[in-house]
């Protein structure tokens, strides 16, 4: 009964179509007819024109006449279209009707869980994300290139580079650090690692580094050198940090160069490294990943770094100390040169990269990472550069740890939290030789000691003594 009043309803409409069709027609040719009678010349039963002496007297009785038929049309073309939207329309909802398995409420999206990293996923993401429980975030350790955990990490790191562990090195930097797990996890043995990221569009990363209690700052090696004095660090770390190391004639390099101390590391972790059994994973080919691992060492053995020690996903480079290979990027032609004296080597505020190697001055006898006494006792010893400082001596080094000492039993009265787990980043805005923050080492915080860029250039002082900052201009 429904299929035959649908049929004729549709007939019925085919027939009201028919005849506004059939009228439109009539009207045109009405319309036609009526111009020809108006625009066309009209004759005498002799064949002669009739005159027409005023052409106004036939202007206003046509231009009615057209609009009168322009709007009959128009009414007609309205109801037309209306009749056919309404045949048109009914057709389309009978084909496509609401289904009732989602009609009557909103999307459903099911929440989707990542597994935790298993070591044959070490090169997939996301794995060990920060979860969210309460009101806090917890940070399981995990990372691109350490899937068992960053203490399980760090400590394959500590069996290639034994120093690691007798207070040999103190101070580290980490480029590209995420949410710094790897200089959270060295914090707890005693290194002191400034974790530096960029502010893209992991800009967070840095706030929730600081939030951890970790030491970060925002920062990227690109144009402008990092904003550290030259042999201040005595590793430096890179786990999969996405820097491209090889491009540019290995500028990045030349800067971690500058800022790591004779005798210090470079680990890398990730590409290139262990190509031979993860390149699979990295969207790449073997002979491409050959091909890197054999160009970023060329660039290292050319800036004066050794390949230190090998195992799995870690390689580590160590930078060298004998004046013989500095001397040898004197000879012209050789890329990459020696710096000559034009351009300090401590400089580092708003300072363009160079494309050239700062070698070790050589009047520092204890420069070097072998040099320096050990940590703690690191910290208390006057270093060789403290002399570079206008009125530095070791005398006034002595003073200055005096009279911090003394000053922070008075904050400590002032601000009774110090010491306890309420303060835990803490900055000096306008350091001298760092005496503050040693006047604090044994409580659980750490400071980020500031150098103004007017003032004297202590800031080596501060990182010979095993402790970080950064140069600034306030």
């Amino acid at each position: 009964m429904g299929e035959l009043e649908e049929g004729i309803h549709a007939h019925g409409n085919r027939q009201k179509t028919s005849l506004l069709m059939r009228l439109i027609n009539r009207l045109v040719k009405i319309h036609v007819n009526a111009c020809r009678e108006l625009f066309g010349t009209m004759k005498h039963k002799d064949g002669k024109p009739i005159s027409h002496p005023d052409k106004n007297s036939r202007t206003v009785p046509m231009a009615i006449m057209f609009l009168v038929l322009c709007g009959f049309s128009f009414y007609l073309g309205g109801i037309f279209c209306s009749e056919k939207d309404k045949y048109v329309t009914q057709e389309v909802n009978k084909e496509v009707e609401p289904s009732k398995e989602t009609a009557g409420g909103p999307l459903q999206i099911k929440a989707v869980t990542f597994p935790e990293c298993s070591a044959d996923l070490q090169d997939y993401t996301p794995c060990t994300d920060p979860k969210k429980e309460g009101e806090k975030f917890l940070f399981p350790g995990g990372g691109t290139m350490f899937p068992n955990g960053v203490s399980k990490y760090v400590d394959l790191m500590q069996d290639l580079i034994p120093g690691m562990k007798d207070g040999t090195i103190r101070t580290a930097i980490d480029t590209g650090c995420g949410v710094a797990s790897w200089g959270g996890d060295l914090l707890d043995r005693g290194i002191l690692t400034v974790s530096l990221a960029p502010r893209d569009n992991h800009e967070a990363q840095v706030q929730f580094a600081l939030e951890r209690g970790i030491p970060a700052i925002l920062g990227i090696i690109s144009t402008q050198r990092l904003p550290f004095p030259s042999n201040s660090f005595d590793m430096a770390h890179c786990s999969r940090c996405l820097i491209p190391w090889t491009e540019f004639g290995g500028i990045y390099l030349l800067e971690v160069h500058r800022i790591l101390r004779p005798g210090g590391f470079w680990v890398l972790s990730g590409p290139p490294v262990n190509y031979e059994n993860r390149w699979r994973g990295w969207n790449t080919t073997i002979e491409e990943q050959r091909s890197d691992y054999e160009k970023l060492q060329e660039l290292l053995t050319s800036m004066c770094f050794k390949l230190y020690n090998k195992k799995d996903d870690i390689a580590v480079w160590q930078k060298l100390s004998d004046s013989s290979c500095y001397k040898k990027l004197e000879a012209p032609d050789t890329y990459p040169p020696k710096c000559d004296d034009g351009t300090e080597p401590d400089s580092a505020w708003y300072t363009p990269i160079r494309p050239c190697v700062v070698a070790p001055n050589q009047k520092y006898k204890k420069l070097a990472l072998k040099s320096l006494a050990k940590w703690p006792e690191r910290l208390n010893t006057a270093p060789e550069r403290v002399a570079d400082v206008r009125g530095g001596s070791d005398g006034a080094f002595k003073h200055d740890d005096s009279k911090w000492k003394t000053r922070v039993k008075h904050y400590k009265k002032l601000v009774p939290s110090i010491g306890t787990n309420k303060i835990r980043n803490v900055m000096d805005m306008n350091t001298l030789y760092g005496g503050f923050a040693a006047a604090l080492i044994d409580y659980p915080l750490w400071v980020m000691n500031v150098v103004s860029s007017y003032s004297p250039n202590t800031l080596a002082v501060v990182y010979d003594r095993g402790l970080i900052g950064t140069y600034h201009d306030w």
